[in-house]
This record gives C-alpha cells, structure tokens and sequence, in this order.
C-alpha cells in the first residue's frame, strides 16, 4: 500500500486516503474480486484508479454515460495520467486511433460502455490486450429491481470468459440496498470477492422536505439568496422542466436545462456550460446527473418528489462531492404522489416490478411526512446500522420555525370541500373561497354557499397553498386520475366537530451566504484558467481545495503541496498563479 500512498500524494494531492478506501484497494492489488458500497464524494474512482497504475497491463472501465467517461478521462489526462474512452460519439477515424493507440500499449485506462463488450472489433482488440483489471462504475445498473437497470450490464461475465486471462473485476456504486447487493455479486459472478460498505452517510449534506409550499416562489427566493451558487434543480417531467427554465430565466437568474425531449446537441450545450460553471444553475428531469463528477454542486432542490429513495439519495447526493457543505431541499406537494403513480403505470409493465415500484414510492411519500430525523430514515432505509436518532443537521432535527394556528382558516376550507360535495380539484375550491366570479363559479350556484367569499382577504395561489398543505398533512386527501378531486382526509373531522387546532409552520427565512472575498478571486482565477484549457473548473481545483487556499493562504510551494488536491502535476501547472493572487489579495489588505 506504501506505493499506492505515494501515487495518491502525487496525482490526487492527498495524504492519506479516505475512510474504506485503503481497505478496497487493498483488496484489489491482492487479485480479490471486490465489491465497493460507497457514498457519492467518498472517492470510489480513486479505488479503481490507483490500482490501474499499479497493475501491470491496462484496465477496462465499464461506464453507463459518456458525459460520465469524458469527466474522467479529462481529469486523469489533467493530472497527467494516460487515459482515453471508447463510444458512439467517437468518429470512425478517432476510433480506429485511440484503438491502435490501446494496442500499443499506450494508456492504462480505456473506458467503455457495457455494449461495447458485445462488438467484434472491440472483441478482436482486447485478445491483443493484457487486460488486468476490469472495473464497473455504477454496478447498481446489473439489477432490475436498481432505477438505473441497463440489460448490457448481464453482458459483462460472457465478456470476461473470452478474454485470454480472467481480470481482477471491481464492481463500484452508491446506492445499493441489500437487494441490490445480492443481485451485483450474483451477475457479475462476485461469489467469493471482497465486499465492502463504507457507509451511506454524508454528514456534508443537510436534508430537508417542505410540504406545502408555493414551489416557484420558494426556488426563485433561494436562487436569489444565493447568487453564482452552483446547483441543480429536478423536476419529474419535460414540461415542468422547461416552464421552470422559463420562470427562472426571466428573473435575471442565468439557468440551463436537461431533458431527454432536447436535441442531443442542445442537451451537450447546456451540460457543458454547467460543468464549466457558465451557467450555475442547471433545470433538468432524472435525465441529467448519472456519474457527472461536478465537485462544486452546492445545492439540490427536487421541486417534485421522487419515485424512490435509491433515485432521491443518488440524486441529492450530486451536491458537496468536495466534502463543502450541501443542501439538500425537497419541496413535497400532495399532487406528486399522482404523477409519479401515472408515470410508473406508464412505465412498468410487469404486475410484480410494478407493485415493487409502488411500494418504493410509498417509502418515498412516507419520508415526505415523518417527524423523525431524515437523515436517520435514509441511512435505515439502505440497511446502515449505529446510526444516532437525530443528526442535528437535518430539516426535522433544525426545525425552530414559528407556528401560527391557522385553524379557523382550515375550518373555511374544510367546510367548503364538503359544501361542494368533495367534487372538485384545488383551484375550483381555490376560486369559491376568493369568491370569484368564474363563469363554473355562478355555473354550479357556488356563489350561495356560506363559505363563498371567506377567505377573499387571500390572494387565489395563497389560497390554493394552504389547501396543498392541508393535503400534506393528511387533513385533505386528492383522488387519483388525470383531474385529482379535493376530499376530507382522516383528520378533517376533529377539526370540523372538536375544534382541533391546526398549525402551520412559518416559512423559513433563507439567508444570504456571507461573501468570501479571496475564494472568491480563486474563484475566478479558476474560471479563467479552464475556459483557457478547455476543461471544466472544477478539474483545476475543487471548491474545497479553493476554501482551504483563502484560509490558509500559501505563498510557497511546500505550503501548496500541503493543501488537500495540490498534487505535483497541478502544483506545477497551476500552483504560482494561484500563489500570485494569494499575495495580491494579501497586500491589497495590508494596504
């Protein structure tokens, strides 16, 4: 392990590696097959990237996306590591180079996709080839039951049996139940391999769900309470995503989008712009993220509820992978449980993975509601044992908000329900209660009932936000079905008969994060340097490495190579223009 040590201080700029890593590569360099459990950000390339230089002819990495290979391969050729990917976006010329170039002996990595393993040529090529390791990034996508399933996947162990020599095979992902667990060891034939947990945990990353909200409001308030903050922000279907794109962008507020109704070459536009951190804050379905190694990604806001947790906890998990600080928000609305309901009888179509799919989406719902700490209900969820009831740095172990008793309000909106029969959705119970005088209003002689007009001092979306909270918390329940109808929910008639108080908690107040002034110049100088190298930013230097300069402030070489990501390679590409903004910013405060 001393060389692997010496390879990471070199290339990564780390001094030791981090919590499972050791014990993975270890294993590795030892010829055990292994199996690596990991949470997003805890290094899991490092794992097969560390021992693909130690080992002695070249390594296979299995990879779903080819944003995810590009990543990875500018970042091992940043760090001065030969590397190169293998996929359909190659011309046939580039393909036939980079494959002679395999041939000779010239990289130690080559990724490729998993139907890459089924083409003749490529079949052709590896026999030429001393493949020592095979390694497979997002293992997670072997199993059917995995929200990811790539049938190309089941192809990997026919692969392996017509290679001249069987491979050391690693199999690498982050989101496993056990399940899924069994499923990875089982395809890939791990039968008598290593397999290691590190722990699901992200203590980095703080959790919240919001129920009730007006949604839009909430995002465009955050966007501009955090300005150039890097982040995502999921939505469930093409539509929302691009109305959303829309709202945001007409608020000043630079924004991308992603989806897969989006031309190829759109989509590649606007991915890039966001790896490259010209646009901050990128609009996108569960289309968008898979293996993209953003380390900068400050926040992930899921403006609808996702189907599963595996999906959410991969998802959200995109935010902090420099170890910084990452918010994690959900803003949860009755009308989400429907859609992905809709969606999944779209989708699936086997009886049994469509009542697995249910009752995974009933989890997900379950998490939208419980008072307990979130973070321990996700780490339950995967199977993670000794973890501590609350974690003090998630929505429900933080939560201090004001209540205010809105419960005569709720008793109006009750009322009117049953006053029009449970028949109608939101916004028709929206408009009596305004006293509207919609033309369906008068139509149906809404305009006589006692609680028309009761709740006028409302403007009609506070209204319709209050009636979306009151879904949430059970008081309110919506049908299913194309036009969801508003009925009383189990706790409405110990409001109507007892007079039960009803509480909603106050918005919380979201604060400007304070300015940084010299990680901010780093910021830019970053900027700079990798528009100039054609390379996203945060393969110059993550944020963390960027934070740990404005604290430290070095003015040498050794003291660069002391912070945590300076290797010798960027020390001496970079390391005297960073050092020179450092000492500028220094003296400008002296002066």
């Amino acid at each position: 392990m001393k060389e692997a040590q010496e390879l990471l201080r070199k290339y990564f700029g780390y001094p030791s590696f981090k919590e499972g890593q050791a014990k993975v590569i270890a294993s590795l360099l030892a010829g055990r097959d292994t199996l690596a459990i990991m949470p997003t950000g805890a290094g899991k390339s490092v794992c097969y990237q560390i021992p693909a230089l130690l080992f002695s002819g070249v390594t296979l990495v299995v990879s779903p996306l080819i944003a995810l290979m590009k990543d990875q391969v500018d970042a091992l050729n940043a760090l001065g590591i030969p590397a190169t990917f293998i996929n359909s976006s190659l011309k046939q010329s580039e393909l036939r180079t980079r494959l002679e170039d395999a041939e000779q002996g010239r990289y130690k990595l080559l990724y490729v996709a998993p139907e890459r393993l089924e083409s003749e040529d490529f079949l052709q090529l590896v026999q030429t080839l001393e493949v020592s390791f095979l390694a497979v990034d997002e293992a997670h996508c072997v199993s059917q039951w995995g929200h990811d399933f790539r049938p190309s996947y089941r192809k990997i162990v026919p692969f392996i049996e017509v290679l001249p020599k069987k491979p050391v095979i690693g199999a690498f992902t982050a989101t496993a139940t056990v399940e899924i667990k069994g499923d990875i060891e089982r395809f890939l034939a791990l039968d008598n391999g290593n397999v290691f947990v590190t722990g699901f945990n992200r203590e980095n990353l703080s959790f919240s769900v919001l129920r009730g909200e007006n949604k839009k409001d909430f995002v465009l308030d955050y966007l501009k309470a955090n300005p150039g903050q890097s982040g995502i922000i999921y939505a469930a279907t093409r539509k929302e995503v691009d109305q959303l794109n829309e709202l945001i962008k007409s608020k000043g507020i630079p924004c991308g989008k992603y989806h897969a109704g989006m031309k190829e070459d759109e989509r590649v536009r606007s991915q890039d712009a966001f790896l490259r951190d010209d646009l901050p804050v990128m609009v996108a379905t569960n289309a968008f993220g898979m293996g993209i190694d953003k380390s900068n990604v400050r926040f992930v806001i899921h403006f609808n509820m996702p189907k599963n947790m595996e999906a959410y906890y991969q998802e959200a998990g995109r935010a902090g992978r420099d170890g910084d600080p990452g918010e994690c928000i959900l803003l949860f609305g009755a009308q989400d449980i429907l859609l992905q309901k809709f969606l999944i009888e779209q989708t699936v179509y086997s009886p049994k993975r469509k009542t697995h799919e249910f009752n995974k989406l009933q989890i997900m719902t379950d998490y939208c509601h419980t008072p307990r700490c979130l973070r321990k209900y996700i780490l339950d969820y995967f199977g993670e044992e000794g973890v501590d009831e609350t974690c003090g740095n998630c929505g429900s172990c933080q939560d201090d908000r004001e209540l205010a008793d809105i419960t005569v309000e709720a008793q109006m909106i009750l009322s009117c329900v049953v006053r029009m029969r449970e028949s109608f959705g939101t916004v028709m119970v929206a408009e009596v209660l305004k006293g509207s005088k919609n033309k369906k209003v008068l139509q149906f002689g809404f305009d006589r009932l006692s609680t028309y007009g009761l709740l006028k001092q409302y403007t009609l979306q506070e209204t319709k936000d209050l009636i979306n909270l009151l879904v949430a918390e059970g008081y309110l329940t919506l049908t299913e079905g194309k036009f969801p109808v508003v009925r009383l929910g189990r706790k409405a008639a110990a409001v109507l008969k007892s007079g039960e108080k009803v509480w909603q908690k106050m918005r919380a107040k979201i604060e400007k994060k304070p300015d940084d002034t010299l990680f901010e110049k780093l910021r830019n100088l970053r900027k700079e340097i990798a528009d100039r190298e054609n390379i996203p930013p945060y393969i110059v230097f993550a944020d963390s490495t960027l934070r740990e300069m404005s604290e430290s402030c070095p003015l040498d070489h050794q003291s660069m190579l002391n912070i945590k990501g300076v290797g010798e390679q960027k020390l001496q590409r970079f390391g005297d223009q960073f050092m020179q903004v450092v000492r500028e910013h220094k003296e400008a405060c002296i002066q």
